[in-house]
């Protein structure tokens, strides 16, 4: 460092030899002893915390020749392995003076490092693992100014660490080839002597008795090999003979998994509870005496305790588990059909099996005989437990509603009525649809002036309540406003101070024509909007006035023996059409006062013959698409295809609507749903009003007569149903049609009289 010039930085490259200039290089030539007996020239140095081991013997290779290369670098990742065993002094074993261990000794040649490490033996009692961690050792006393080297080690040596005698007995294949090269020979391997303490433990190990037997079962097996497999019986428990006893119809489940046995009661006239459960599942005992004492289910026995302080006491097990009771539980073996079992002493008798119990005793038992076992009749002179009564509440005293009475009596804490939920989700406002039916009505009153004025009736479908509003005429002395707030309306006739609730007007109330008394006020409906005319025809289930199969099964019947005539009178001549005005004339005639007004709308608007052009057809609904589709890049039909494959599977080639709808949402196509909806009605129906969906998937090709793109739209405003103001339905009536629907042309055709139907079809083709 002294020669080092001090104007260039101290990197590689600009640093010199600081021997360069020195004369003197002698070294002080000892000869020292390599192993036993082989003598070598070595240097006297201290000892050797550094350098491999060239450096304390140059001799070996000859000045010049030697290896250069640092030991980390030249001896990396290899080890020399050697067999050891020690004894250690055991002085509490009689028999067994010591304990001889078995170690392995590892030495790292990249540093001089050993390591000590004895391989873990099962239930040997002692720790075992790494004894010494890898370090450098020092020699002995007086030899401890130096460490342990590489040729300290050979078979047959003892070594010392840490006041532990080691003695090698062998090493694996790479030490001894290693060794042999450095020119050390390895003598062969000894046989390692043995253990006094493992022969004196393992020698009658048959013949000893545990002191701590295992109680414990295993029936993991079992459990994994059974599970989920249960036996089922239909069973009964006569208690007919007793007091308010009647007969049990049981199902009982024996489960093979763990043995245990569930009895539930099935639904019965004679006042048991569906699912109500008859025993718990749990081990069934073949006799019951009386509750087990506390510790007999446990699986220790303990015959006696040592010592009088808490903290000193000890517990004996017993290992020949004297003074157990043997208890007997009912197994598989012991169900079969018309077995009597001891259920805690009431007699059940088991009747019949399902078909996976009889498969299992076929094939494990070999039993092929399952007749079941008749179920005794049901006494009728037993007296059966009276059902409770229901709770009447007291009449209601004119405060608040019915609703707030009466949960007022159910509980001290008032509390709010409970609503139906359900319902209330059911019909709540999805998007356009409100849910909410209005109608037109007339007040009638011997007031002239009551019976000009208009309202509006609003019927809410989420809670079944009635809003009645008025829209005043220009100079009637009357104002737009809220004639009745939205409320339940009760039906006339009905006692108030009661402690039911009365009944209040439904969804089956409201019809054209239909007649509602509120607040006192006698109200007539005599009109309804597109969205309550169009909600009832398309929910016909539930309101039979737009039901138009119901209602011409009904015309039908009534015109069958004066169809003649009624066709004769009523055959228009210049067109197939007829009025309103004159078909409602001519059935409500016939029809008499079971005919209602909402009845003959429901017929005009099925049949109407009004001329009206949609503003979008078919071309122009499948040009918005495949705009839509290529604004947001979109071809993806090959999966489309897939999905549709997947949802049919029947390979029909068809779905309904609603499955159509499904798949087409689930394929992510870029649609509002009314564009959606329009798709599917432009669609054709087959018979059974499916959709083919091959006709939706040329109708989604843009490679199939490509039409023109089409400018955006508001798709939410323009296609909704509502959108387009269409002209009143049914004030003209499709007369072939009708007759069509009607069906009973071959009554009519049965005379000799021209066929004036089929001459007017042809006159006037649809």
């Amino acid at each position: 460092m002294s020669f080092r010039c001090p104007e260039l930085p101290f990197l590689p490259g600009y640093s010199f030899d600081p021997n360069i200039g020195k004369t003197n290089f002698h070294l002080n030539p000892i000869f020292g002893f390599i192993g036993k007996g082989n003598r070598a020239l070595i240097e006297k140095v201290k000892p050797n915390m550094f350098g491999p081991l060239s450096d304390k013997f140059p001799s070996i290779y000859p000045r010049g020749q030697s290896v250069e290369l640092p030991g980390w670098i030249m001896f990396d990742k290899q080890i020399l392995c050697f067999d050891a065993f020690f004894q250690e002094t055991l002085q509490e074993v009689r028999g067994s003076p010591f304990q001889v261990r078995n170690v392995k000794i590892y030495y790292f040649l990249e540093d001089g490092t050993i390591q000590v490490v004895e391989p873990k033996v099962e239930n040997s009692g002692v720790d075992q693992g790494t004894l010494i961690s890898r370090q450098r050792i020092r020699l002995p006393a007086p030899m401890d100014d130096n460490f342990y080297d590489m040729v300290d080690f050979n078979i047959g040596r003892e070594v010392e660490f840490y006041a532990r005698v080691f003695k090698i007995v062998n090493c694996d294949k790479f030490t001894r080839t290693f060794l042999n090269r450095c020119g050390i020979s390895v003598p062969d391997p000894i046989v390692t002597p043995a253990d006094p303490y493992t022969e004196l433990r393992f020698h009658d190990k048959d013949s000893i008795q545990p002191k701590k037997p295992n109680r414990m079962k295993d029936e993991l097996g079992k459990f994994l090999e059974n599970d989920r497999k249960v036996l089922h019986f239909k069973a009964y428990w006569d208690d007919q003979n007793t007091e308010y006893g009647y007969l049990h119809l049981l199902e009982l489940r024996y489960y093979l998994a763990d043995d245990t046995i569930e009895i539930k009661e099935l639904q019965s006239d004679s006042g048991g509870e569906p699912g109500f459960l008859f025993l718990r599942r749990g081990k069934l005992p073949k006799r019951y005496k009386e509750l087990p004492s506390v510790g007999s289910n446990s699986n220790y026995t303990v015959l006696n305790v040592l010592g009088s302080a808490l903290s000193n006491r000890r517990y004996l097990v017993d290992p020949l588990d004297c003074g157990r009771e043997n208890i007997e539980y009912y197994g598989e073996k012991d169900l079969s059909i018309g077995a009597v079992i001891n259920c805690y002493g009431r007699k059940l008798v088991l009747t019949e099996c399902d078909a996976f119990t009889k498969e299992y005793y076929a094939t494990k038992y070999g039993i092929s005989e399952f007749t079941p076992v008749e179920v005794p009749t049901k006494n009728k002179t037993t007296t059966l437990i009276a059902k409770p009564s229901e709770r009447e509440l007291p009449p209601w005293n004119g405060f608040g509603t019915y609703e707030d009475s009466a949960q007022n009596c159910i509980t001290v804490e008032p509390k709010a009525p409970i609503k139906d939920f359900k319902k209330f989700l059911l019909y709540d406002r999805v998007g356009l649809d409100s849910h909410v039916l209005r109608f037109t009505a007339k007040m009638i009153s011997k007031t002239p002036e009551n019976c000009t004025r208009n309202f509006i009736i609003s019927y809410n479908l989420t809670d079944d309540t009635i809003a009645v509003f008025e829209v005043a005429q220009r100079n009637s002395g009357f104002t737009t406003s809220c004639f009745a707030a939205r409320s339940a309306v009760q039906l006339p006739g009905q006692k108030i101070f009661t402690s039911k609730p009365p009944l209040t007007y439904t969804i089956q109330h409201m019809f054209i024509g239909a007649t509602l008394i509120i607040n006192g006020f006698e109200f007539v409906l005599v009109d309804a909007d597109e969205y309550a005319l169009r909600y009832m025809e398309l929910n016909c289930g539930q309101f039979p006035k737009a039901n138009i199969q119901r209602i011409m099964d009904k015309v039908r019947e009534k015109l069958r023996p004066i169809y003649k005539d009624f066709v004769a009178e009523n055959i228009p001549h210049e067109s197939s059409v007829i009025s309103y005005e004159k078909l409602r004339a001519k059935l409500c005639k016939i029809m008499g006062d079971d005919f209602t007004e909402h009845e003959m709308i429901t017929i005009a608007r099925a049949f109407s013959a009004s001329c009206y052009k949609e503003r979008y057809d078919r071309q122009k609904i499948r040009a918005i698409a495949l705009t839509e589709l290529k604004r947001f890049l979109w071809d993806d039909l090959e999966r489309l295809r897939e999905y549709f494959l997947q949802t049919d599977h029947s390979k029909t080639g068809k779905l309904t609507k609603k499955e159509c709808y499904t798949v087409l949402k689930g394929a992510r196509l870029p649609f509002d749903n009314e564009l959606l909806e329009k798709i599917l009605e432009v669609m054709q129906k087959y018979e059974d009003c499916k959709i083919s969906y091959d006709e939706i998937l040329q109708f989604l090709d843009r490679n199939i007569c490509p039409p023109p793109d089409q400018p955006p739209i508001n798709v939410k405003n323009d296609l909704w149903w509502g959108s387009e103001p269409r002209p009143e339905a049914g004030r003209l009536i499709d007369w072939c049609a009708f007759n069509k629907y009607l069906n009973l042309e071959s009554t009519f055709r049965d005379t000799n009289e021209p066929d004036s139907i089929k001459a007017l079809e042809m006159k006037n083709p649809q």
